[in-house]
């Protein structure tokens, strides 16, 4: 072994103990059993930066389910049979509470007992961006239970999004869904008192990544052919219509796909619609890294299609949103009109896009390995990370960087927003690419063992593809 790889391997090894440490200590103990409301089901939403039960918790489908997938993997990442059982906890309140019994689909929110809550102003209203993540934990849950139950619920949920959601004249998913299934607009007769009405009558892309993320796990576990045709129509809707030139995605269309901007229009429509047109660094290259997934999980051979796509998300994102001096991705920016490089606006770096970089970022060093930006911002990255991010006091991660925002470190542990499903993601990810066969966790556990054998082929798969660039 060369001086030079003897040194790689101990910055590995470094950086593979810290993650470990990170996973299961700083964040898997902290929340689990502690998170677990064993008197009405579920898992406690708000917790304090001390972790502390706050007292109003309130209960969404995003956060609910966020839980039940990261068991799931977490129960095979680590061959843990608690975390199977603390994720089934999870599955019955989606399944008795956050379930509309009587029209289907998963409420967007309920209170704590999984009764009506006036949280955000959903009322018994639904969103398929909900769902999505209903149909992707029941999906994670199905994979390592084998419980025909579970996968049987599983193609409900599918079935409800694909009946209700769907718009098979102009293709993609309506966002808001009333009480009773039915997709709504601003002209519709319902009404919504949501806090996200600002939203209503558009298609978007957050709701389409993450049906993409949640019909690749499904695909996994039941190999229907209209899951394989949404899947790819997904794939295909992404890259070619929702994704620029430039490599980042617009974020919100009208019903047929035309994006909507206002670059042209007055500042004050502009900065009063600012929502609804920006770019957002982490989506891009966390969407990177959901193509890649979606088009291995559908067997496309040679996809250099999907591999060209995600690279210029991320590299878009590392020329335009990486700070260069400190590390971190700044959070959104905008391209004003007649100018080719875009302006950052929002310079505070949010934690689930700074864990979502090193998955990325990792992965594109092992594909493109002559490419040294990528294994360079990847390792600025986690220093990054373990500087202005990792509550070494308390455990977890900051909600947002110190360096820009140090209030955050007596910001909440937990809330609707924010539970285990970005960091366990990425951190799983990177230990897997990052481990070899001398590991403990290797040797030792036979989950973890097919994780990693598993992954390595999607590795080998895609640098395969990549040759023929």
């Amino acid at each position: 072994m060369t001086e030079k790889q003897t040194g790689d391997k101990l910055v590995r090894d470094n950086i593979f103990n810290e993650m470990l440490i990170s996973l299961k200590h700083n964040i898997v103990d902290k929340w689990y059993p502690l998170s677990l409301d064993q008197k009405e089901g579920g898992y406690f939403t708000n917790i304090s930066y001390n972790w502390e039960i706050l007292p109003e918790q309130e209960k969404m489908i995003v956060t609910q389910a966020r839980h039940v997938w990261a068991l799931s993997k977490l129960r095979s990442f680590f061959d843990n049979k608690e975390f199977e059982s603390f994720a089934r906890h999870g599955y019955d309140f989606l399944k008795n509470k956050m379930w509309d019994q009587q029209y289907g689909g998963f409420y967007q929110m309920r209170s704590r007992d999984g009764k009506a809550s006036p949280v955000c102003g959903f009322g018994d209203e639904k969103r398929t961006y909900g769902n999505a993540f209903g149909i992707y934990s029941l999906a994670a849950l199905a994979a390592i239970t084998k419980d025909e139950e579970i996968l049987n619920f599983t193609k409900t949920a599918f079935n409800w999004v694909e009946d209700h959601a769907f718009d098979p004249e102009l293709d993609g998913y309506f966002q808001f869904i009333a009480p009773d299934g039915t997709p709504f607009d601003k002209d519709s007769a319902y009404k919504t008192k949501a806090y996200d009405d600002v939203e209503l009558g558009y298609k978007d892309q957050n709701t389409s990544i993450h049906l993409l993320e949640a019909y690749t796990e499904l695909y996994g576990v039941w190999k229907d052919d209209k899951v394989k045709e949404r899947l790819a129509g997904l794939l295909h809707l992404i890259q070619d219509v929702i994704t620029t030139e430039k490599g980042y995605m617009n974020l919100f269309f009208t019903k047929d796909w035309k994006p909507i901007s206002f670059k042209d229009a007055p500042e004050e429509i502009r900065k009063a619609n600012y929502r609804l047109n920006h770019v957002s660094f982490g989506h891009d290259y966390e969407t990177a890294f959901l193509l890649l997934e979606a088009s291995h999980a559908l067997g496309i051979e040679n996809d250099t299609k999907t591999l060209l796509a995600a690279k210029k998300m991320a590299d878009h994102a590392l020329a335009n949103g990486f700070d260069k001096e400190k590390g971190g991705f700044y959070d959104e920016a905008y391209y004003f009109a007649g100018e080719d490089k875009c302006t950052i606006l929002k310079d505070s770096k949010n934690w689930w896009a700074q864990s979502e970089a090193i998955n990325i970022f990792l992965m594109l060093s092992l594909i493109f390995p002559e490419e040294k930006k990528y294994s360079e911002t990847f390792l600025k990255q986690w220093e990054y990370i373990k500087t202005y991010l990792l509550d070494y006091e308390n455990g977890d991660w900051f909600e947002g960087g110190l360096d820009k925002e140090p209030d955050f470190k007596k910001g909440p542990k937990g809330h609707i927003w924010k539970c285990t499903y970005h960091t366990c993601r990425a951190l799983m990810n990177c230990l897997v690419m990052l481990s070899d066969k001398n590991d403990s966790l290797y040797s030792t556990k036979e989950g973890f063992r097919h994780i990693k054998d598993e992954h390595d082929k999607f590795i080998e798969h895609w640098k395969s593809v990549a040759k023929g660039l």
